[in-house]
């Protein structure tokens, strides 16, 4: 499969945990309300979610690098579809968080995958343009996904939401079938062995040194997907399509933010949009903080800002972060992600805490976490910045 083709391929297997997660997002207070539990409770469907997701991660990597990428990903694509399913027929919430540790177990395949397949197809210049472009893509999930659940939701029930996932998740299995091997040179390692190279990853100051650091990003972005729901309907008391748009409206900031990326790595090095992403989720953290805007808008427009600098400053971050190893480019990127996804699982159940202003926390998290990658970066990013250009 010629690169422009399997472009698209990679751009839907980096979207399963965004639809996995968003859509259903609207159903929260409904679930709250029909099986007569609280917030903390409920929002385990997510935790759990991404706690499962972050291990599995740890080993598809080393299992694409022996076998190659295609095997893997048709079985986690599998797995994500009978899951899915058996989210749809949940009659208890427990139930549910089971059905939904299966399903990250089969999301973790198509989304960490698609990452090392871009280290196979492109090179170094190519990719980070590449990773830009995915983000642009992948971000019409969560755009469109809180609206479609929405719909669902007035037209059928929220069960039907996981129906449609399991119908996606078939179109990216025939994609997967159709796609030739791009891993050339499996490793010869066995599966112990395979597993030791995260011992090696993590000996690599350099390359652990930045996945913590462009990983930072995730406590606010999380946070805020966790506590969205429960902010807008519950609190600011808005329908479930309103807060479909709302979230989706973010969304698009995270689109936006990845096309400028694409746009001003033709002219200015990817440490300069590194920075300048850093920057701005500073600012919005702070803006928030202030509270100079009320209602939604005081919540939407500086979280707006803080996702469009995430878009803006992950494509470079993560070409960085791969650009410190020359091989296990699968266990590489498992790792990454698996970094990445279990910050984030740690800030969703952070926000799930009975908190009296959520907003607040959220602000607070951003500002902390654009102030302390502002300071890695100017201490020690200058010593390898040639990396990210």
């Amino acid at each position: 499969m010629i690169k422009s083709r399997i472009f698209f391929l990679l751009a839907l297997l980096s979207a399963f945990p965004p639809l996995a997660t968003d859509m259903y997002l609207p159903a929260i207070p409904q679930l709250q309300r029909m099986w007569q539990q609280p917030l903390s409770i409920i929002n385990l469907t997510l935790i759990v979610f991404f706690v499962s997701y972050c291990f599995s991660l740890l080993i598809y990597g080393p299992l694409s690098d022996r076998f190659g990428r295609r095997r893997p990903l048709l079985a986690g694509i599998t797995i994500f579809i009978a899951a899915s399913i058996m989210c749809a027929l949940s009659t208890s919430v427990a139930m549910l968080i089971v059905a939904r540790v299966l399903q990250a177990a089969g999301a973790a395949g198509a989304a960490a995958l698609a990452m090392a397949i871009t280290k196979d197809v492109y090179t170094s210049s190519e990719r980070a343009r590449i990773l830009a472009w995915m983000g642009v893509t992948m971000a019409l999930a969560p755009a469109v996904s809180p609206i479609l659940g929405g719909w669902i939701m007035v037209w059928l029930s929220w069960r039907w939401i996981f129906v449609v996932q399991a119908l996606i998740a078939v179109i990216a299995g025939i994609g997967v079938l159709r796609m030739q091997e791009t891993l050339q040179q499996p490793s010869k390692l066995s599966a112990l062995d395979s597993a030791k190279i995260y011992f090696i990853l993590v000996r690599n100051k350099r390359y652990i040194g930045y996945a913590l650091m462009v990983s930072l990003v995730v406590l606010p972005h999380f946070s805020y997907i966790a506590g969205s729901a429960d902010i807008y309907i519950t609190r600011m008391g808005l329908s479930e399509q309103q807060f479909g748009l709302i979230f989706g409206l973010n969304a698009l900031a995270f689109m936006s933010g990845s096309f400028l990326c694409t746009r001003l790595l033709h002219k200015i090095s990817a440490t300069k949009v590194m920075t300048l992403g850093f920057f701005g989720v500073l600012a919005g953290g702070v803006v928030m903080l202030s509270a100079v805007l009320s209602g939604p808008a005081g919540v939407a427009i500086p979280m707006a800002i803080i996702t469009f600098s995430v878009g803006l400053s992950r494509p470079p971050s993560n070409n960085l972060v791969l650009d410190q190893v020359d091989e296990y480019a699968g266990s590489a990127s498992s790792l990454l992600v698996f970094i990445f996804f279990l910050l984030g699982s740690f800030s969703m159940w952070l926000i799930s805490l009975d908190w009296a202003d959520k907003v607040f926390v959220v602000g607070l998290l951003a500002t902390i976490v654009g102030s302390l990658m502002l300071l890695f970066w100017f201490c020690f990013g200058a010593q390898h910045k040639h990396s990210a250009d």
